[in-house]
């Protein structure tokens, strides 16, 4: 019997700000946006403590499309995908590493928004 590997996440969140769309050399849209979560714990004296987290999503293709259409800064929307993690040297040659969702599905959650 094999065993396979999964990927999946899911969040629900809002947005930072407006996606931003851009496009590759051969024309090919993306979004990129930044979803805030919220999550809280206790601690030891049993103060409740809120903090949010922040993750980069990034949608591709006729997704992207309508994320830069539908989407605006403060949308609540629950994105579905993989997690994919780069590293990259800067010009200093200092490494970087950041981990993105790359998105394959979005659901608009809220009240129903009109394109912009």
């Amino acid at each position: 019997m094999s065993h396979g590997t999964v990927n999946r996440a899911m969040v629900i969140g809002r947005l930072g700000k407006n996606p931003e769309i851009h496009y590759t050399p051969k024309g090919i849209p993306f979004a990129m946006f930044s979803l805030a979560t919220n999550r809280a714990h206790k601690n030891e004296q049993g103060e409740t403590i809120s903090a949010t987290d922040w993750h980069k999503i990034i949608a591709w293709s006729g997704l992207a499309e309508v994320c830069g259409q539908y989407l605006k800064k403060g949308s609540l929307v629950c994105i579905e995908g993989s997690l994919k993690t780069r590293k990259w040297n800067d010009k200093d040659g200092k490494s970087h590493m950041a981990s993105e969702i790359l998105a394959e599905n979005m659901q608009m959650l809220g009240k129903k928004l009109e394109p912009q």
